[in-house]
């Protein structure tokens, strides 16, 4: 299998796991902040039990151990606002939002990368926006889940450009702990500075959250980062988001499923999300080309 074949298969698997994470998130009782700070929490201590016995020696520079913590607080505030827009509206509707992450990102990469706008690009990332527009114009109920779903897909687009920058000359693992810290040091700051280390606003996980939050932080973030993180070194970031723009198919099979929320949803939710489907199928067909070609070459 060539790499370019195994970076994409890791790709889906990734895909795939991320659809679990907002059924995870609607299972546990907690709030946004509180949940993620719990999510992080785990993958740190999972990740520190990984260093000490496979004794990973990495040594970095101050500044980009910052620029991986600074990273990784990113990265908290788009989960915050990702489960908040779960208990807002409804997973589904989280998950849609999410697909409007790659048209975010072709504006951004090429803003830190210095490079022109491709507006082929842009425009494939537009047709999951106005899947977004139908839902939020028709179905009102869902418009402040949309709002937050919107600024989490925002901030996943930023922190996906922003790891591509790091991801050549940075082992996976490193970039994952140092992220992980990063954003739980953020969220402990965050809740000590708004006085949320009380029961009412930092909730001590049921038996049965705990079960979840751990399956969220092992399955979901330490090896579905892993693999994320080994198909960057061979994909762009714009090819990244749009794949994740099948994260909301597998979330929301498993939502309609598990939660019957298709009863919750009106006709324009299916539309919406028919324009998403044909930006994800249009770009893997640019991406299938644009690796023939290269290969002739």
């Amino acid at each position: 299998m060539s790499k370019f074949k195994k970076a994409l298969l890791q790709l889906h698997i990734f895909v795939f796991l991320a659809g679990l994470t907002g059924p995870l998130g609607f299972l546990i009782q907690l709030n946004g902040l509180v949940l993620v700070f719990y999510r992080m929490f785990i993958t740190v201590f999972v990740l520190a039990l990984i260093y000490i016995f496979t004794k990973k020696k990495s040594i970095y520079p101050t500044h980009t151990v910052l620029k991986l913590l600074g990273i990784g607080a990113i990265i908290s505030l788009h989960w915050v606002c990702f489960y908040s827009s779960i208990k807002l509206a409804n997973i589904s509707i989280a998950l849609v939002c999410f697909s409007c992450t790659s048209m975010f990102t072709s504006f951004i990469e090429p803003l830190v990368g210095n490079k022109k706008i491709k507006w082929a690009d842009f425009f494939i990332g537009a047709l999951s926006l106005l899947g977004i527009l139908l839902i939020f114009h028709f179905d009102t109920k869902f418009r402040l889940g949309i709002m937050v779903g919107l600024l989490s897909a925002l901030l996943a687009s930023l922190f996906s450009v922003l790891n591509k920058g790091v991801i050549d000359t940075i082992d996976s693992f490193s970039i994952q702990f140092y992220e992980m810290l990063g954003g739980v040091l953020f969220l402990f700051f965050i809740i000590l500075s708004t006085n949320g280390i009380s029961h009412a606003h930092f909730a001590i996980p049921t038996q049965m959250d705990w079960f979840w939050l751990t399956i969220l932080a092992v399955v979901c973030t330490v090896w579905s980062n892993h693999l994320m993180l080994s198909a960057l070194k061979q994909i762009s970031a714009f090819t990244l988001n749009v794949t994740l723009n099948m994260e909301p198919v597998y979330g929301i099979l498993l939502a309609f499923i598990l939660f019957k929320e298709q009863k919750q949803l009106g006709f324009s939710f299916y539309i919406g999300i028919a324009f998403i489907a044909l930006s994800v199928i249009i770009q893997m067909f640019r991406i299938v080309k644009q690796n023939k070609l290269k290969t002739v070459h």
